[in-house]
């Protein structure tokens, strides 16, 4: 086959399945079709009655689909005829042979809901009637399964519209006006299927006077698009957010007949009824460009409309600049030959219409594209063509009559939507194992449950990229804007049935590395003169392999004990360190954790301290070991403070522990060095004993004063004092005013938000912790800061030294033991048993090309290269940028290895190697299919939440939306197919970028609403900084289940939903899931049966929004729902609050926020109207 496609091992990336012919495929309303393919063409609804039906050109076949390749598609010009049987990826529409519901009915599960008409849209034209429409009986049959027969074309039209069918619809063709009909009037029988809000026939470009002459456009100027090839209706919109393209010249058309070509029969023209009866051509005159032969390679087609979010889109069809092959026919007046349908951007509707794309109808297979290529000369074979995936035209304002301008909008269902791309991934994704053996692979999305085996490059759950095929070039990289960056989470949990990295100890000599840029061994270098060097495949040195690592080659000049060593054939592992990789050359001891709690007024009262001690009891037992071993290696010690300190000696000698108080904070030393760090084992009972005695020795303390700093320097001393690496769990209530070192004052001032000086308050107050970070780091004590606060406690402070030592933050505003108990409990023990690493040190080198330019994440640098953490554990991430410093080769590719040295939690220093080779590219085309965007997003947000630091919070904001439009907008000039302006065109890999991009710039760091504090903005924006790239999709496009479409026998969850309230029922249940909270959305109309299972109370009124967990019920649902919320408590790093939200509750605006796609109250764009304003940057950009 000369189509680019693969082989059929698996499907390429981000595909649905494609369709095969004589398979039964949905039909339009989700009816099984016997047998009846997809063909271009959509809902054929049969010819007019006595005209005869001329056979298709030679070379083209209605069965025809689309080459199920990431988009956009190349086909070969040596392709004559595309085979009849191959039918491009066809996603199956909702499975549900119903007419679309109507609002307010609950919505099945996985269907999108259809509205009739947009928000906002006024009906023009005839009304759509409520009953299904049936295809009227003048069709003539389209035989499945036989290929048209190549004939000689008469030069004649046969126009597929049906004659009008009632007086009124004669008298609005005639009149050739604005028809605005209630829609309660009958359709005329055999109406195209496009949505009755029709648009202008020619967005706006005719008026009902002047003369009858077709005017041809000049080849500058280009007919309105008025279809979309991604599902997109016309739309209008606000001036400032218009979506359209430039007027048109030329002589208005009248209502009159045109002057008609011979045997070319045209109906009276009109531009204002619902799905007209055009004739099928254009329904607009053609540039002169595109008369003649018909375009080679242009796919007849229009667009699945029930599909709005086809993974592989039909694409457009081009304008190609120049006169195309076959005889021009120039400068015509009168209708042109009707040789081929419309250039790219004006796809028409079923029988020519020009309305809205909608919603499925039933019956009806696909949306009808305009007519095929009757008429004058037989299509020659396809050359090279680009498709594009997905466009968007629509009207420009100054286009729509009058009345119609505030009508139009997009319709939700016709863009693209995170819900179908997740799906669609499992489904074409999910089952198949990622095998990492091929270079530059785009692995599953994170949504998507799949299996990795590792064959020579690290598991994607260690290393993401924003593009698997980088540019050769630094121009190609400027001229794309698309960042190079990969997320890396070197310490992160695999799922029980993959295999942990293999431990490699080499001995005294240790790892073998290049003696130039010392990048360890790993499966792309390459052994020379029969084994005895290698050459390093990051720069090219030659280096001697030493005696003891000597083996032989095979004939293929790879080492016969390649499979016995996991550094020449895994893209993960580890090496045991030797003690070279140590401070002092000396190994290190076990590391330490210290307990240091805040017992003052404020953590005694609310039952703090009393939970925190009665939890470490037990908690003590499970700190982190290593591998099989019986015990933990890790010691453990005590403070208590308020504004002075308390050291415990819990030696295992004494009958009771010694408490030592330390005053004099200004000055911070360790009282005591023996008996403070302790094995658990041996002092358990002293241990107990002082957790016994804390509560009751402060239970009548008066002190509300509390100190901070002085607490981390106690903690990184003693860690001093005993020789070794650890972390400092703090509990702590409120903000640092008592007279000691990096004590704080109160400034919290919401009145800087939206001027320069916003981006002071993320900035911390002083340089003094800072400074104190730095210590942290180099002593290896790193620092997790559990927060309680009732008021400011300035998080952007206090949260430098957690930052920059690698170590986590939590917050529990307003604490209360009923509520929160559960969720602090949650996070200390998981907190506390994580695998972490100590006194860690990471490096990413790159081959010869690109080098590692930036870095974001909770770490601390105190060089260009190399990224120092105090700890690190299994749930951060450091993102890293990447530079062109040279050229590229498309051959070689390009190379990554990130290597970690750390002291692990038994005492032990390893060495974690991470390998990576990428694809490299000299075609923008090659970037934009391998990119990953969710990734992407994770760059932007962290690199826009840096930003904040320094610059205005606007000027944030412009600079992602115009990064991402510059994005767009390469990809537009040169990737996609030439085009009207009008059309907005979306990479398929990149399709999801606005949505997304606009839930980071209605986040609450960029556009707090007016609830939003200041220490929340500051917790938020540390938290998303180290964040991997699952835990950033969740929180910037929630997850959004209908609880009563819960299959209770199965473990399959349901079908989640669009983040947005006209997506609810109110007779349903919801839950919502963003990685930090899951609320439960409970409808006013829910069925009692359905409160009763959940709930345990009569009705809706008796429901306590004030419950933190669901009732344990005995009953299947409450299970079930149950047994959801634990498994999504078990995907995420933290435990989530769980909110119960009663519709028309005062919660429920703290719900609506997280229903991203709609418009923030904080002034953030809904999602219809941003991708209008991205449509209007990109343009701009273009023009």
């Amino acid at each position: 086959m000369s189509v680019n496609q693969q082989a059929h091992t698996g499907l390429p990336y981000g595909q649905p399945q494609p369709g095969y012919q004589g398979y039964q495929q949905s039909g339009y309303g989700g009816q099984q079709m016997p047998a009846v393919h997809h063909s271009q063409y959509g809902a054929y609804n049969g010819p007019m009655p006595g005209y005869q039906q001329p056979a298709p050109p030679p070379g083209y076949f209605p069965s025809l689909g689309f080459p199920s390749k990431g988009s956009p598609v190349c086909l070969n010009s040596d392709t004559p005829i595309l085979a009849p049987n191959f039918i491009g990826a066809l996603r199956a529409p909702p499975p549900s042979g119903a007419p679309p519901p109507t609002s307010g009915a609950p919505v099945p599960a996985g269907q999108p809901v259809y509205s009739q008409f947009g928000q906002g849209d006024v009906q023009n034209g005839i009304g759509a009637s409520a009953v299904q429409m049936q295809r009227p009986s003048a069709s003539q049959p389209f035989i499945p399964g036989t290929a048209p027969t190549p004939v000689s074309q008469p030069a004649t039209f046969q126009q597929y519209g049906p004659p009008p069918t009632s007086a009124q619809q004669l008298t609005n063709h005639m009149a050739g006006m604005q028809i605005g009909t209630s829609s309660s009037a009958p359709p005329p029988a055999g109406l195209g299927y496009g949505s009755s809000t029709s648009v202008p026939s020619a967005s706006g470009s005719f008026t009902a006077t002047g003369s009858g002459h077709y005017t041809p456009y000049s080849s500058s100027q280009g007919p309105p698009p008025v279809n979309v090839s991604h599902g997109l209706p016309p739309t209008s919109l606000s001036p400032n957010l218009s979506l359209g393209q430039p007027a048109f010249s030329g002589p208005p058309m009248s209502a009159q007949h045109p002057p008609q070509a011979s045997g070319f029969v045209s109906p009276p023209c009109s531009t204002g009824i619902g799905p007209s009866s055009y004739p099928s051509t254009t329904g607009a005159p053609r540039p002169s460009t595109m008369q003649g032969s018909p375009l080679p390679g242009h796919a007849l087609t229009g667009l699945p409309t029930s599909q709005p979010n086809h993974v592989s889109s039909p694409p457009p069809h081009p304008a190609m600049s120049g006169p195309p092959p076959g005889p021009p026919v120039l400068g015509l007046q009168g209708p042109p030959p009707p040789t081929h349908p419309s250039p790219s951007g004006y796809q028409m509707q079923q029988n020519g219409s020009f309305g809205q794309v909608r919603g499925p109808q039933p019956n009806y297979g696909g949306s009808y594209p305009g007519t095929p290529n009757y008429g004058s000369q037989p299509a020659p074979p396809p050359p090279p063509k680009r498709l594009d995936p997905d466009s968007i035209p629509s009207p420009q304002l100054s286009e729509l009559p009058p009345q119609q301008k505030p009508r139009h909008r997009i319709d939700p269902d016709a863009i693209p939507s995170p819900i179908q791309v997740i799906e669609d991934d499992r489904n074409n994704r999910g089952s198949e194992p990622f095998i990492t053996g091929v270079r530059g692979q785009v692995p599953p999305l994170v949504t998507t449950n799949f299996l990795v085996k590792d064959q020579g490059n690290a598991s994607p759950r260690y290393i993401r990229c924003t593009s698997y095929n980088i540019p050769c070039t630094s121009d190609m990289a400027k001229q794309s804007q698309v960042p190079l960056a990969a997320v890396i989470k070197p310490l992160a949990t695999l799922p029980t049935d993959e295999t942990p990295p293999y431990l490699v100890d080499h001995g005294e000599p240790g790892p073998i590395r290049c003696n130039r840029c010392k990048a360890y061994m790993c499966p792309f270098m390459q052994f020379i003169e029969g084994g005895r060097r290698f050459q390093c495949c990051f720069c090219s040195c030659v280096t001697e392999v030493p005696p003891h690592y000597f083996q032989h080659l095979d004939h293929t000049g790879r080492r016969v004990d390649f499979y016995d060593r996991p550094e020449l054939s895994l893209g993960s592992y580890e090496f045991l360190a030797t003690a070279s990789y140590c401070k002092n050359n000396k190994f290190p001891n076990p590391p330490a954790f210290i307990f240091m709690i805040d017992v003052s007024y404020n953590a005694v009262k609310s039952g703090l301290v009393r939970l925190i001690c009665e939890e470490l009891k037990s908690l003590l037992d499970y700190l982190p070991r290593e591998g099989s071993i019986e015990e933990s290696a890790i010691r453990v010690g005590f403070v208590t403070y308020n504004k002075v300190l308390h050291f415990y000696n819990v030696k295992s000698s004494l009958a009771q522990p010694q408490m030592m108080v330390v005053s004099d904070v200004a000055d911070m030393f360790v009282p005591l060095l023996d008996g403070f760090l302790v094995n658990v084992n041996e002092s358990r009972t002293v241990i107990v004993s002082l957790l016994d005695q804390i509560p009751e020795m402060f239970a009548d303390t008066r002190e509300t004063e509390t100190v901070f700093a002085p607490v981390i320097q106690a903690g990184m001393e003693a860690l001093k004092a005993a020789e070794c690496a650890g972390k400092l769990f703090i509990f702590h209530t409120s903000l640092p005013i008592a007279e000691a070192p990096g004590k704080l004052k109160n400034r919290d001032d919401r009145k800087l938000i939206n001027t320069d000086k916003e981006k002071t308050l993320f900035q911390p107050q002083t340089s003094f912790y800072s400074n104190l970070a730095k210590d942290c780091v180099a002593q290896g004590c790193c620092v997790d800061l559990f927060l309680f606060p009732n008021q400011y406690l300035d998080v952007a402070t206090l949260g430098v030294v957690p930052y920059q030592t690698g170590g986590s933050i939590y917050k529990y505003a307003y604490f209360q033991l009923e509520t929160d108990q559960e969720r602090f409990l949650n996070d200390l023990r998981r907190d506390v048993q994580k695998e972490v690493g100590f006194d860690a040190v990471m490096r990413v080198r790159t081959s010869t090309g690109i080098r590692a330019t930036d870095f974001f994440g909770a770490f601390y640098m105190s060089n260009t290269t190399d990224v120092e953490l105090a700890g690190l554990d299994c749930d951060k991430t450091i993102t890293v940028e990447f530079k062109h410093d040279d050229k590229l080769s498309e051959d070689s590719g390009a190379l990554l290895q990130c290597a970690l040295l750390y002291t692990s939690c038994a005492g032990q220093r390893r060495l974690r190697i991470h390998n990576l080779s990428l694809n490299c590219c000299t075609q923008l085309a090659d970037l934009y299919r391998n990119c990953e965007t969710d990734t992407l997003i994770n760059y932007l947000a962290k690199f826009a939440y840096r930003g904040v630091l320094n610059n205005p919070v606007k000027t944030v904001r412009d600079t992602l939306i115009n990064q991402c439009a510059q994005i767009l907008a390469c990809y537009r000039k040169n990737c996609a197919s030439p085009s009207s302006a009008g059309q907005l065109i979306l990479p398929e890999c990149m399709k999801l970028l606005p949505v997304y991009l606009n839930c980071v710039l209605k986040s609450d760091v960029l556009q707090p609403g007016a609830d939003v504090t200041t220490d929340d903005r500051a917790y938020i924006r540390q938290l998303v900084s180290s964040m991997d790239v699952a835990e950033t999709n969740v929180f910037f496009y929630p997850r959004l289940l209908p609880l009563s479409k819960v299959d209770i026998d199965s473990d399959t969850l349901p079908a989640a939903i669009r983040n947005s309230e006209e997506r609810l029922s109110k007779g349903d249940l919801y839950l919502l899931e963003n990685g930090l909270n899951i609320f439960v959305w409970v409808g006013v109309n829910v069925q009692q049966s359905l409160i009763q299972n959940l709930f345990g109370v009569s009705s809706f009124s008796s429901i306590s929004s004030t419950l933190s967990t669901l009732p344990v019920l005995e009953n299947s649902f409450s299970k079930r729902v149950r047994s959801i919320i634990d498994m999504f408590q078990s995907q995420r790093s933290r435990y989530m609050k769980l909110i119960i939200v009663k519709q028309e509750d005062k919660l429920e605006m703290l719900f609506k926020h997280f229903l991203v796609e709609d418009k923030s109250m904080s002034g953030g764009a809904s999602y219809v109207d941003f991708l209008c304003h991205m449509h209007k940057e990109i343009r701009q950009l273009l023009s």
